[in-house]
């Protein structure tokens, strides 16, 4: 392809820099989802949260985001009708890279969560449907992510909502709460232990080739939530209380058992999420750069060049030290009062509901799993317990994601076409 000889340089480039700016818009807003709730708790202070998550955030992008990627993220479009006019794939995957990105930027600087997943699928809709053909989406995948608008809040709003409840009946509404709390809160440490360790198998470390057959990372998680629990109620044991105290500071002792739990398991999400979340960034950068490596020939598959996942990692912390505390506050403050129980409860729902999701193959959104989760806690309180203004504009912010990410790719798709046919 005369293209690729001739300006194959300067499209990795390119690609390079976009993927960059998508990776920005992925800390930027996405990383809220691990760490909003034990800001929102204050389990953490939002400069604590920041610079835990870009520790294991990073960690989770460069261990485990994985030696090869889909070239196409989540199958949306046809390959095959690019095999004549492989640039058209290249133009179309910048593009994407591009809108999604600034999508996200305005996104984060709104202080609204939206998925970095249903932006960048939005975009490569859009580029593919309007630029190529129609026939080269698949149409069932976005009814899919369609209905996960709808279905992914419901699931996890409604564990949250069993958690939460749980807590108040066995522990909060009792006569001597941390009494309480010293029998029942071990439980569920093991079953945060459980559902963290599933998600890190299955998020995070199929990407570095670890491939933990299904039964025995059921057995693996298993092990860890019985060490977890034995852990955790040997710790709690060792809490000192006056028996005497008013119900207020039992209450309080308890809230901090709560609290350490909750940084742990926003460590795990924010590895996990790390883990699986770049791809939305270094997908379409590492087909780019196979396409044109290989003069024009599509690879089902993209191994990745050295420098893609570094990159990715880079950006995720960039976009979430500059931006991320914008999305946080949202999520942490915005949406309803949030205590380090309540927090919690929120927290292990999401984690719940991916884990749930993954074992399905049902397309979700961390962001919407969060929120649907936060939701869930408040509504247990009561809808007088929820801001529902700044649930409308979550919602708002959702259905526009897909068509402005679409809309923002049709018109950088015939520009860069326009420059490089030129």
């Amino acid at each position: 392809m005369d293209i690729f000889s001739t300006y194959g340089f300067i499209l990795i480039v390119t690609a390079a820099a976009v993927g960059f700016l998508m990776a920005w818009g992925i800390g930027a807003n996405d990383v809220a989802n691990a760490m909003g709730t034990s800001v929102g708790s204050k389990a953490l202070t939002i400069k604590q949260a920041i610079l835990i998550a870009m520790i294991f955030e990073f960690a989770g992008a460069y261990l485990a985001g994985g030696e090869v990627t889909s070239t196409i993220r989540k199958g949306i479009i046809d390959s095959a009708y690019f095999v004549d006019a492989p640039e058209l794939l290249v133009y179309g995957m910048i593009a994407s890279l591009l809108s999604a990105g600034i999508w996200l930027a305005i996104a984060s600087y709104l202080g609204w969560p939206v998925s970095t997943t249903h932006s960048i699928v939005g975009a490569i809709i859009g580029f593919a449907a309007v630029g190529v053909s129609g026939d080269a989406v698949s149409w069932n995948k976005v009814t899919g992510i369609v209905g996960s608008w709808i279905i992914t809040p419901a699931i996890s709003g409604f564990i949250a909502y069993l958690i939460f409840q749980s807590a108040q009946k066995l522990i909060f509404d009792t006569d001597k709460p941390f009494e309480n709390a010293k029998r029942y809160v071990p439980f569920y440490m093991g079953v945060a232990g459980f559902v963290m360790s599933l998600v890190t198998i299955q998020k995070g470390l199929s990407h570095v080739g670890l491939n933990i057959p299904t039964f025995d990372g059921y057995l693996i998680a298993v092990a860890i939530a019985v060490v977890v629990g034995i852990a955790g109620r040997y710790a709690i044991s060792r809490i000192k209380y006056d028996p005497k105290s008013d119900r207020k500071m039992h209450y309080a002792n308890v809230e901090k058992v709560f609290a350490v739990l909750m940084v742990v398991t926003a460590c795990c999400m924010a590895f996990a999420h790390g883990s699986n979340d770049v791809a939305n960034a270094i997908g379409p950068l590492a087909a780019v750069v196979s396409i044109v490596s290989n003069n024009g020939e599509i690879a089902a598959k993209s191994p990745l060049v050295w420098w893609i996942l570094p990159l990715g990692g880079l950006g995720i912390v960039m976009g979430l030290a500059l931006f991320g505390h914008r999305v946080i506050r949202t999520i942490g403050n915005g949406i309803t009062h949030l205590t380090p129980s309540r927090g919690f409860a929120a927290e292990l729902a999401a984690a719940c509901t991916v884990v749930i999701a993954s074992g399905t193959g049902l397309p979700i959104s961390t962001t919407q799993t969060l929120v649907g989760a936060v939701l869930g806690v408040g509504m247990a309180r009561g809808i007088a317990a929820l801001n529902l203004g700044v649930v409308r504009n979550i919602v708002v912010s959702w259905v526009v994601t897909l068509p402005a990410g679409a809309g923002l790719s049709i018109i950088f798709f015939f520009m860069i076409k326009g420059i490089f046919a030129a």
